[in-house]
C-alpha cells in the first residue's frame, strides 16, 4: 500500500491533515474516514488500524482534528465535538472526490469521543454506507458523573465560570493538562491507563500534554448516544470494552439496545484502550469485516 500526506480545506477556510493510505491494485476503492479520540492525534494508535483496512483493500484517509497534530486552528488543544462533526463530512467529501475511491462506498470508523461523532454522522449524513463506532462516547453528562468526584463539581464549574469571564475580557481560553497523577493539577483523565495511552511515544511536536478548559464544558454537554436509533438503516458495528470506565460499559449497552437493525456488537475483554492494544485483533478484525460486507 502506498501512505500519502493529504490535506483538505474545512467550511471556515482551517487546513485539515492527514494520511491517505491507498492499496494496491486498480481502483476505484471503497474508502473508510477515521479520526482520533479526544484531545488526541492520529499517532496515538489508528495507523495499524488504517493499515489493516487498506490491506483488505479499502482507501482509507485518516485526519486530525482542528487544533491537534497536523491539522491547522486555533486555539490548540481545543476540543469542539460539532465543529469537529463538521469538520469529519469534509473529509468525506474529500474521500468522495478522490480518484482512486467508489464514491458510493464510503464508511467511517471513529474511536472514543470520535466514536461518538461516527453515532451522530451514521444518522445524519447518508453517504456513509456502514459505521464503526469503538467505545463510543454515548453521554457527556452522565460519564462526567461518574468521573467526577461530587467534592470537585463546584471547582470544576468555577473554572468554567472564571474562564468564560477571561474570554469576556479578550482574554485566550483557560488551559489544563488531558492526564495527569497528580490531584492538585487540574487534568481531563487520571487513570494509570489513560496517561500511558497519551504519553506513548510519538514524534517530537506531535502532541502536547495541553487542552482547553472549555473542552471540558462542551464535553459534558455533548449526547450523541441520542442520535443512534436515527443511524438505522445504515449499517452500526459497536466494539465495546466491558470494563470501560471511561465512557462506561453501561452506556454503551444500553445505546446499543437503542440501535435499530441493521446493527452488530463486539465486546472485547478489558477497559477503554484494550480495543488498541491486546484486544486489537478482536477490535480490528471485526471492523474490517463489517467494512468488507457491507461495502465491498
Amino acid at each position: 500500500m502506498e501512505r500519502q500526506d493529504v490535506e483538505f480545506t474545512a467550511a471556515d477556510g482551517v487546513t485539515l491533515r492527514g494520511w491517505l493510505f491507498i492499496p494496491d491494485g486498480a481502483g476505484p476503492h471503497p474508502a473508510i474516514t477515521m479520526a482520533h479520540g479526544f484531545a488526541g492525534v492520529k499517532e496515538h494508535g489508528l495507523t495499524r488500524f488504517a493499515e489493516l483496512f487498506a490491506g483488505a483493500g479499502f482507501v482509507v484517509l485518516v485526519h486530525d482534528h482542528r487544533s491537534f497534530g497536523a491539522s491547522d486552528g486555533m486555539p490548540r488543544g481545543d476540543v469542539d465535538p460539532w465543529t469537529q462533526v463538521a469538520d469529519w463530512r469534509r473529509a468525506i467529501s474529500f474521500l468522495e472526490s478522490h480518484p482512486s475511491v467508489d464514491p458510493t462506498r464510503i464508511g467511517l470508523w471513529g474511536t472514543s469521543y470520535a466514536g461518538g461523532h461516527a453515532i451522530v454522522l451514521g444518522a445524519t449524513d447518508r453517504r456513509l454506507r456502514a459505521v464503526v463506532a469503538q467505545v463510543p462516547t454515548i453521554s457527556g453528562y452522565q460519564q462526567s458523573l461518574r468521573r467526577v468526584a461530587p467534592e470537585h463539581v463546584a471547582a470544576l464549574e468555577a473554572a468554567f465560570i472564571d474562564d468564560e469571564r477571561r474570554q469576556f475580557r479578550g482574554e485566550p481560553p483557560a488551559v489544563q493538562a488531558v492526564v495527569g497523577a497528580d490531584p492538585a493539577v487540574p487534568a481531563a483523565y487520571r487513570s494509570a491507563e489513560a496517561i500511558s495511552f497519551y504519553t506513548q511515544p510519538v514524534p517530537d511536536g506531535v502532541w502536547d500534554n495541553t487542552m482547553t478548559v472549555r473542552s471540558s464544558r462542551a464535553a459534558r454537554m455533548y449526547e450523541p448516544g441520542t442520535w443512534i436509533a436515527r443511524v438505522s438503516p445504515t449499517p452500526l458495528l459497536m466494539i465495546v470494552g466491558l470494563r470501560d470506565t471511561v465512557t462506561m460499559t453501561d452506556l454503551e449497552l444500553h445505546a446499543y439496545e437503542q440501535a435499530l437493525e441493521p446493527k452488530k456488537l463486539v465486546t472485547v475483554d478489558g477497559g477503554h484502550f484494550a480495543a488498541y492494544l491486546d484486544q486489537f485483533p478482536k477490535a480490528g478484525g471485526a471492523a474490517r469485516d463489517w467494512f468488507t460486507e457491507h461495502l465491498a
